[in-house]
């Protein structure tokens, strides 16, 4: 009896402990949900795919982003010494305009907001189905970010080693990872990142999940600010192309490949003008663009993006320097341009100024968008993968797509060099013959592709 009686106290004494412990299990987890800010939205839902309810307190949410993108917009204004127009959007108006462009387009995008602080990294995240999200990445403080940031470009620059995997790993941990279950859950394709310092000139294509790089996931485009950027999408049309460039500079090194390349696309792929050399002037350009109303201006010509003022930045045209802060003057935004490429351009890469300069050429220019590269690649290289791109932008509405396609056929070995002609490609395109034998390799390393992105509206 006895036995049996403490038996049963011991079981009573379990089942109560039982209770507590899960009712205390729960208020944790409702703590830990509803703390705003937290850990944001919940994770998807596994067995159908799709976002459960975000939790996130979204007025608090929206008044974050608010203050951000107002001090961005107020340091490239001070930068560029200039008001720019732009559009207060709230989360909600941003996650509507996403959702209008994944309707009427063949694409599913999101933004990225990532910001360096001395002791973390935050991360936000909107998306066209209302997800807000914000993380906190302690480990990626803003001196280890920008160590490991500085470790992949030395990597990729050393283009016959894999130097660049380990912090390409590394930061894709800090980038992409914390937001992977959120990007997967909506299937996002095409990703805006809006940056602060350190990162602004990262090239994101190059980060690597250690099966795949970000290149092989989603078309990416960079942004100043998501109120600074014309995220409008229309339906591409036929469109025009002025190429211009120069290939012979009195104190450059010269671009033997700007002949070839102007020439591949127009006309074999593009309809437009070209002006080469000598005619490549400042003024020429204006007014062919006034009287032509071109939807594309490719410019193959020494562009840099240095330290100090938008002065020190620069295209180089025959007659003179361009510089930044006098690229208004071309008056690309009458009519506006709708892509502007310079495929010859380098960035001072890690330094502030530069990185204001590169992140805002579309907003500086007038153009909706524009492709530019963070170092300058091979002459060959920068041959094989404009081509590729003026390629791929003839069926692929999307720019960033049409970019991602083209990276995409060097990074796979789809298109190489063989002797002096492209292999693989769609047209024939032969390099110029003196081109340097160090040059005709295969271009799946990405210091050939990594470096280009689209600046400003992807689509």
């Amino acid at each position: 009896m006895f036995y049996q009686l403490l038996k049963s106290i011991e079981g009573i004494w379990h089942s109560y402990m039982y209770w507590l412990i899960s009712i205390l299990v729960a208020i944790a987890i409702i703590f830990t949900n509803v703390s705003p800010l937290n850990s944001q939205t919940i994770s998807a839902n596994e067995s159908n795919n799709e976002p459960e309810a975000e939790l996130v307190d979204l007025a608090e949410f929206s008044d974050t982003l608010d203050k951000l993108e107002t001090k961005w917009e107020a340091d490239y204004e001070q930068y560029f010494d200039r008001n720019f127009s732009h559009s207060s959007r709230s989360a909600k108006k941003i996650a509507r305009q996403l959702t209008d462009v994944k309707e009427r387009s063949k694409i599913n995008p999101a933004v990225i907001w990532a910001i360096p602080n001395d002791d973390f990294l935050q991360l936000m995240l909107v998306t066209p189905n209302n997800q807000f999200v914000v993380k906190q990445v302690r480990g990626a403080t803003r001196k280890r970010l920008t160590q490991r940031i500085r470790d992949l470009e030395a990597g990729i620059g050393d283009r016959n080693s894999l130097k660049y995997l380990p912090p390409a790993r590394l930061i894709y941990n800090w980038l992409f990872k914390p937001l992977d279950p959120y990007l997967a859950a909506e299937g996002i394709d095409t990703v805006l990142l809006c940056t602060g310092t350190t990162l602004r000139s990262l090239p994101f294509s190059a980060l690597h999940d250690g099966e795949k790089f970000v290149v092989e996931k989603y078309n990416i485009a960079r942004i100043p600010a998501f109120s600074l950027t014309d995220t409008s999408y229309q339906p591409r049309t036929d469109k025009k192309v002025l190429a211009t460039g120069a290939s012979e500079f009195d104190d450059l090194p010269s671009l033997p490949g700007v002949e070839i390349e102007l020439d591949t696309i127009v006309p074999k792929l593009w309809s437009g003008e070209k002006i080469l050399n000598q005619d490549f002037t400042v003024a020429n350009l204006k007014q062919a663009h006034q009287s032509g109303s071109f939807d594309i201006i490719h410019i193959a010509s020494h562009s840099l993006f240095d330290s100090g003022s938008p002065e020190n930045s620069y295209i180089q045209f025959d007659d003179r320097k361009l510089s930044l802060d006098q690229l208004t003057n071309l008056e690309l935004d009458l009519p506006q341009v709708d892509l502007l490429v310079l495929s010859a351009c380098e960035t001072a890469l890690g330094n502030k100024d530069a990185e204001f300069g590169f992140a805002g050429l579309a907003m500086q220019s007038g153009v909706k968008s524009a492709l530019a590269s963070l170092w300058t690649i091979s002459d060959a290289g920068t041959v094989v993968l404009m081509s590729e791109f003026y390629q791929e932008l003839r069926s692929t509405p999307i720019k960033a797509e049409a970019l991602r396609k083209a990276q995409l056929s060097m990074l796979q070995q789809k298109v190489y060099v063989e002797g002096t002609k492209v292999r693989g490609s769609a047209i024939e395109v032969d390099l110029p013959s003196n081109t340097a034998r160090a040059e005709l390799q295969n271009f799946n390393h990405p210091f050939y592709w990594a470096g280009f992105t689209i600046i400003g509206n992807p689509w």
